[in-house]
């Protein structure tokens, strides 16, 4: 799919995932210019009628969904056999993905997401939709922290003959409800049980239920409990663990009876008068799916009854009468045994009467002691150790004669630092010796551990630390960025170290973000030796790997770089990048090389003169072969390279002047010597009394000799 041009409309960019339903890839709206998820169809999905009918019936109730935290529908559709579905592009993450990255979450956000996303479903419901598939990889988190619902509607629009296929019910075994576990019909409440797992998979970072296989899984839905929150995270507040506990009870009649109440429930439970509230507790205190132990039956119903503790009181009384009524029955048979019986029995009455009589004295005796005492003890005035520490308030209860309750309370107070007492019992009154005084002590403020935020973007450390309170302004960011291997905006150095504990309310951050690899311009290397061009490289700290050294013929020096690749000169690359040399290894075996020796005699006889030769081969044209200045004729050698269908020259300069050209043919130099002598000669001094002549050239480009007396100068 990816390239085609779904409904001359949506460019298929690449996938971004999908599930046992459909596959999900990004696309460009070439109308509207903007990036859009489009949803496909299975292929073996394509051919039921019945399923494709209830499949655009369901898109089309999701899109009539307006809301902030619902992935929006933006067009359905159907291309020959494609059927497709177009949704807004969501630029983030999924919950599942960031789960696995840093679960545990803190509480306050995995709160706010929970939150947006009850407020997805209670728009859903109040839209008579059922999602039936809530789960993390469902939950879209984009890079503004927007919680977007998707799939909606999507599980409704299975048939039975999908479900046989399957070979089982729609949906994510790890997050089904106990009825959805059945088979039966699911409802709102369904959904608020699968957002309870997630929630509670968000502060605990594990699943409630896990088993071998998804039946397993279902049946432990169905029979089993799980662990608590608390006791995976202690830290979770009571107020939190009790939304998870009602959202995730077996009997939906013991749920919330809808998401808006759900919702109120999510909203207030960080409030710092519920954090410590008392934990909830369900009338029958289980579940009615929940795995019993039944007691076997032996003897009456009754008996069993009364064993397993079912029956009511009533039930039991009758019971007990009965069973009364049937002794006297047996008695009234077995006249000699109920007189034995009665007479067992009467030491039990005058046993019990001096026992009592004991006790009554007992009473009366404490009772008395404890008036008297009242009489007798000194009455003090309680001290008011309010602000002070703990230990200065100990010691001034005691220097009074008073003694501290235990437990002492230990409260977070974010105003009142830590070990100082704010408020106690009995303040401003007066008591007795020896009384007990109830002492509440601040453990300062709420403290949270530094995260390890090296190697994430700094945008999202920002994120994070002002999640948890803390002010933007306390959060700098150091304006040396480095050079690092790290990406840009990437958390290279951080203070507070990971580990430590910081209050929100004052600490400060300092962060040093990462510029990115050091990027200088690539340098030219072409034309260079190899060991020089591979020193070069390295010491601008580019690598350069002698495997991936490439050797080819050609008509330049053996071991000079022809090419690089795959930086051009001047490009802008990173220390770090590798590079490619392509280095010449000598002539081709067609090349021929070819001698030009070539004598050169001075303009003038005796005087000197600059001989300068340049050379044209397969190597290049104009070569400068090189300068020399002469007094006297000399031959130079010049070695030429000719390649098939070539011409070698050789051009000579003297003073400035171009004298002549010596020039063969490819085919000339492989049929004849393997060099040539040529020759340019130069020109005799003129007589001592003879006049020289000089070739003058007028205004109109020709050339005229002058005769001049030599004498006469």
């Amino acid at each position: 799919m990816i390239g085609h041009e779904l409904a001359g409309r949506y460019e298929i960019i690449t996938r971004i995932g999908g599930g046992g339903m459909a596959l999900v890839y990004k696309a460009h709206d070439i109308l509207l210019n903007r990036k859009v998820a489009v949803k496909i169809l299975r292929q073996q999905f394509v051919h039921d009628e019945e399923f494709i009918r209830r499949f655009r019936r369901e898109a089309q109730s999701a899109g009539a969904l307006s809301h902030p935290n619902v992935v929006s529908i933006y067009d359905v559709g159907q291309e020959d056999d494609t059927h497709y579905i177009v949704m807004e592009y969501v630029e983030g993450h999924n919950l599942n993905e960031i789960i696995q990255q840093r679960a545990p979450l803190q509480v306050e956000e995995a709160v706010r997401i929970a939150i947006q996303i009850c407020d997805a479903l209670e728009h859903a419901h109040h839209n008579q939709i059922i999602h039936r598939d809530i789960k993390p990889h469902n939950i879209l988190i984009g890079k503004n922290g927007r919680v977007k619902v998707t799939d909606f509607g999507i599980a409704r629009a299975v048939t039975s003959s999908t479900i046989t296929q399957t070979g089982s019910v729609m949906g994510s075994v790890h997050y089904f409800s106990p009825e959805h576990a059945k088979g039966i019909s699911t409802g709102e409440k369904s959904d608020l049980y699968s957002l309870g797992i997630v929630l509670y998979q968000m502060l605990t970072g594990k699943l409630p239920f896990l088993g071998e296989s998804p039946i397993s899984v279902a049946l432990k839905h169905l029979q089993e409990t799980f662990e608590e929150p608390r006791i995976v995270n202690p830290y979770i507040p009571q107020s939190v663990e009790n939304v998870i506990l009602r959202a995730m009870r077996k009997n939906p009649n013991e749920r919330y009876h809808s998401a808006d109440e759900m919702l109120r429930d999510l909203e207030t439970c960080l409030q710092p008068e519920r954090l410590k509230e008392s934990k909830i507790t369900f009338v029958g205190g289980s579940d009615f799916d929940e795995t019993r132990v039944m007691p076997a039956i032996r003897g009456s119903i009754t008996e069993t009854l009364a064993a397993s503790g079912t029956g009511s009181r009533a039930d039991r009384t009758v019971a007990s009468d009965k069973a009364v009524s049937s002794d006297t029955e047996e008695n009234r048979w077995n006249s000699t045994g109920l007189v034995e019986a009665k007479n067992k029995r009467k030491w039990v009455k005058p046993l019990i009467t001096v026992l009592v009589t004991l006790l009554v004295i007992a009473l009366v005796y404490w009772g008395a002691r404890t008036v008297l005492g009242w009489f007798d003890i000194k009455e003090v005035d309680v001290p008011y150790v309010i602000n002070k520490t703990e230990e200065e308030a100990r010691i001034s209860l005691e220097q009074a004669g008073l003694k501290v309750e235990e437990p002492t309370v230990y409260t977070e107070k974010a105003d009142i630092a830590e070990g100082t007492v704010y408020e106690q019992s009995k303040a401003n009154q007066r008591v007795k010796v020896g009384s007990f005084i109830k002492l509440y002590v601040s453990k300062g403020p709420k403290l949270e551990g530094v995260l390890d935020y090296t190697g994430k973007p700094y945008s999202e450390v920002v994120e994070s630390l002002t999640a948890l309170g803390v002010s933007e302004q306390r959060i700098i960011k150091d304006p040396n960025e480095v050079f690092s291997e790290q990406a840009p905006g990437t958390v290279i150095e951080q203070k507070p170290a990971a580990g430590e504990q910081f209050d929100p309310n004052k600490a400060v951050f300092t962060f040093i973000v990462s510029k990115g690899k050091e990027t200088f311009p690539m340098p030219d290397v072409i034309g260079k030796k190899e060991k020089d061009a591979i020193a070069e490289l390295e010491a601008k700290g580019l690598v350069v790997k002698a495997k991936d050294i490439v050797r080819e013929g050609s008509y330049k020096e053996q071991g000079t770089v022809l090419s690089q690749y795959p930086f051009e000169p001047k490009t802008t690359v990173s220390k770090g990048d590798e590079i490619t040399l392509t280095i010449s290894s000598g002539y081709p075996e067609d090349a021929l090389e070819f001698k030009f020796d070539v004598t050169v005699s001075p303009a003038v006889a005796g005087q000197s003169s600059e001989v300068r030769i340049t050379y044209t081969d397969a190597r290049g044209q104009n070569i400068e072969w090189g300068k020399k200045t002469i007094k006297n004729t000399q031959t130079f050698s010049v070695k030429v390279v000719l390649d098939p269908n070539t011409e070698a020259m050789v051009s000579v300069f003297r003073d400035s002047q171009f004298v002549d050209t010596f020039a063969r043919t490819y085919e000339e130099v492989k049929a004849g010597p393997d060099s040539i002598q040529e020759t340019i000669p130069g020109t005799e001094p003129p007589p001592e009394n003879e006049p020289a002549q000089t070739e003058e050239t007028d205004d109109n480009g020709e050339s005229s000799t002058n005769t001049t007396d030599q004498t006469q100068q």
